[in-house]
């Protein structure tokens, strides 16, 4: 192993050993600034602020938080001081990130954010900075050395901000119970929100899906197939009651006409494949991009909660969306 790669190696395991002496220490404090969280009012947003890597780092927690359904954005120190100080509220809580505790931007804005009300919670390297003294709420990362050959430039400080924002947010979404589905509200671009989409909004529904009843014979259905709009792979199976019984695909009848072509006048029950794969039109295209895996199809039908088909979902379809 060169030195390069052992001394990348090494940085990687200080700061991986920072996060874990955070995971032992971590307190009721912690506990205190979740439930200040999960307390905010409707019209209360977390505004986070923080300079230079820290802020960076605030960034981050205020993007996460805002995508798990807690209202936030982030507010530079220096444009605060600068006339922003004015977007917070008493509604409001102000998380602020500094390692010392002493960042002069950071503090500038303590005096007028006790004058607004607003909780302080401030996640701080030193327990006797003014930060840590004027926070309603403070969490301490530890007295952390910067990884790297100075032990100046801020590394495992915010490695250990960032996973500890990270478990603030997280711990703030189990106990709120966001679902899935809100989730995918604040999700709706590139392939995670493509997963996300309910399959009722992706299904192709009406004149794009060919529905057979089981006493139909076999030859009118598959004429049915070829006549359906945007070439449907698949002909879905009913019984009288509209539910759904079975399904013939493209598969099927190559099989069936390898051996005979006979069966094209028998009922389409009589060669359908019985009892295929479906999902409810409520689930997300998440769950069926999973069926689509675990059990090697290309199509999959949509019912709603009676067992009746109201769609088809169509592998080609989901791929479409995440371009």
């Amino acid at each position: 192993m060169t030195d390069k790669l052992k001394y990348a190696k090494l940085i990687i395991d200080l700061e991986s050993q920072a996060i874990s002496q955070l995971s032992n220490s971590i307190d009721s404090s912690f506990i205190d600034a979740v439930d200040a969280l999960l307390a905010l009012s409707k019209s209360g947003r977390v505004v986070v602020s923080g300079m230079g890597k820290a802020g960076f780092v605030g960034m981050k927690i205020s993007a996460t938080l805002a995508s798990t359904g807690v209202p936030s954005f982030f507010l530079h120190p220096a444009e605060a001081v600068h006339g922003d100080l004015g977007r917070y509220t008493k509604d409001d809580i102000a998380l602020v990130l500094s390692n010392s505790g002493e960042t002069e931007e950071v503090l500038r804005m303590i005096p007028f954010l006790k004058q607004t009300g607003c909780k302080i919670i401030s996640i701080t390297g030193n327990t006797k900075s003014n930060l840590r003294k004027y926070s309603d709420i403070s969490l301490f990362i530890g007295e952390l050395s910067e990884a790297g050959p100075l032990g100046l430039a801020p590394t495992t400080s915010t490695s250990v901000m960032l996973a500890l924002g990270d478990a603030l947010a997280m711990t703030v979404l189990k106990n709120q119970n966001f679902t899935r589905e809100q989730f995918a509200q604040n999700h709706p671009g590139g392939n995670l929100g493509a997963s996300l989409i309910p399959v009722k909004d992706l299904m192709r529904t009406g004149t794009e899906i060919c529905i057979a009843k089981e006493e139909e014979n076999t030859k009118s259905v598959i004429q049915k197939v070829v006549d359906t709009k945007n070439r449907a792979g698949a002909a879905i199976v009913i019984n009288n009651q509209g539910e759904l019984t079975g399904v013939l695909t493209d598969g099927d009848l190559k099989r069936k006409l390898i051996k005979s072509t006979d069966f094209l006048n028998e009922p389409i029950a009589n060669i359908m494949t019985c009892n295929p794969k479906s999902i409810n039109e409520e689930s997300l295209v998440a769950d069926a991009l999973k069926m689509v895996t675990d059990y090697k199809i290309d199509e999959i039908i949509v019912v709603n909660s009676k067992n009746q088909p109201v769609g088809l979902l169509d592998i080609q379809d989901v791929l479409l969306t995440k371009k």
